[in-house]
């Protein structure tokens, strides 16, 4: 655990990050008046439309999932022959697939999204966390990766992961990748070309659509898996609020393009300020900036000071991680922080 305030042990950093109460209590501020730029979730959200009186009322209807579904399929670009599903957030899928999948050998890419390992070894997998392609045992059976990663936006050559996927297919495994970042360059995703030899792709709606609360995502793969997590989840999985918001937000092509040139430039824009103030970005994608520097405690805490919260990570104590300002008002906000913190 990073302690950049070894006086007080009570104020160790949490172990995740978003902790914004967290936060809010160590630098008695309120949370209203903190700027969070902890997560990488869109800051300017999807306009929710206008949702009928029956969503609240009536438990969700098996037409209008199979609209959010075929609208899924048309923007993730799913082959037909490929089950997707809908899920109540894709932690759902990350803490199933562990539970419905025989007991083996499991490669996952690292440093990552945490979950994903806590998962697999919970239910009781051999779990290795790795750093490269090549790294993975001839006994793997499961490899897990994030895609771009989470949190340095590292990709892989498409044909690689490819020919994995068909290797571990041949060994009775699978290549499962979370394409949760993936929204915003979808010719990184593997969903495109995948097959009955997989991979599993899972896809979070609520990150690039800035609507995390919603608790939608999707699972596309071979009928079995699909099947077995569909029984594991029960009917009316996901609210009939997230279906009424999905089937139109998926659909939106105009704001689905315009949104993402907006994300792009945003993070040029983070780059370049990040950069001015001695902190070299080493990765990220459109969504966030990670950076690399000995003074991330410092950073970090005279950040949380001014009432700005970014992200950093247990046991690395180099690198911080920031999420996009939504205005001006905020952009103006870090850059004044950032400039006193460079005094």
């Amino acid at each position: 655990m990073i302690q950049p305030f070894p006086n007080n042990s009570n104020n160790t950093l949490p172990d995740l990050g978003g902790d914004l109460a967290w936060a809010a209590a160590r630098y008695r501020r309120d949370i209203a008046d903190w700027l969070d730029l902890s997560t990488g979730i869109n800051p300017t959200p999807y306009a929710l439309p206008l949702i009928p009186q029956q969503a609240w009322n009536s438990l969700p209807s098996r037409d209008r999932e199979q609209e959010v579904l075929t609208a899924a399929r048309a923007y993730y670009r799913v082959p037909s022959e490929v089950s997707i599903l809908a899920l109540p957030g894709t932690q759902s899928a990350i803490q199933l697939l562990p539970r419905i999948l025989p007991t083996s050998n499991v490669d996952i890419l690292t440093p990552t999204y945490s979950e994903h390992a806590i998962c697999w070894s919970r239910a009781g997998h051999r779990v290795r966390e790795i750093e490269r392609l090549h790294e993975i045992d001839l006994s793997t059976r499961i490899v897990v990766l994030v895609h771009p990663n989470n949190p340095d936006g590292r990709t892989y050559p498409l044909p690689e992961l490819i020919a994995l996927a068909a290797t571990l297919h041949q060994r009775g495994g699978w290549l499962i990748v979370d394409e949760a970042f993936a929204d915003t360059d979808p010719d990184i995703s593997l969903a495109p070309v995948m097959d009955e030899a997989g991979p599993i792709v899972l896809k979070s709606f609520g990150k690039f659509f800035g609507l995390a609360g919603l608790r939608l995502g999707f699972l596309a793969g071979p009928d079995r898996i699909t099947q077995i997590i569909s029984a594991e989840l029960g009917p009316w999985a996901v609210s009939g609020i997230a279906l009424e918001v999905g089937a139109v937000a998926l659909g939106d092509a105009f704001w689905i393009a315009a949104t993402r040139a907006r994300l792009r430039q945003s993070a040029r824009r983070l780059t370049v300020l990040l950069t001015e103030n001695d902190l070299p970005v080493i990765g990220g994608t459109d969504l966030f900036c990670l950076v690399e520097t000995r003074n991330a405690p410092t950073v970090f805490h005279r950040l949380c000071e001014a009432g700005i919260l970014c992200r950093i990570f247990s046991g690395r104590d180099t690198v911080l991680r920031f999420g996009l300002p939504g205005t001006e008002t905020d952009w103006s906000r870090l850059a004044a922080a950032l400039a006193e913190w460079r005094k």
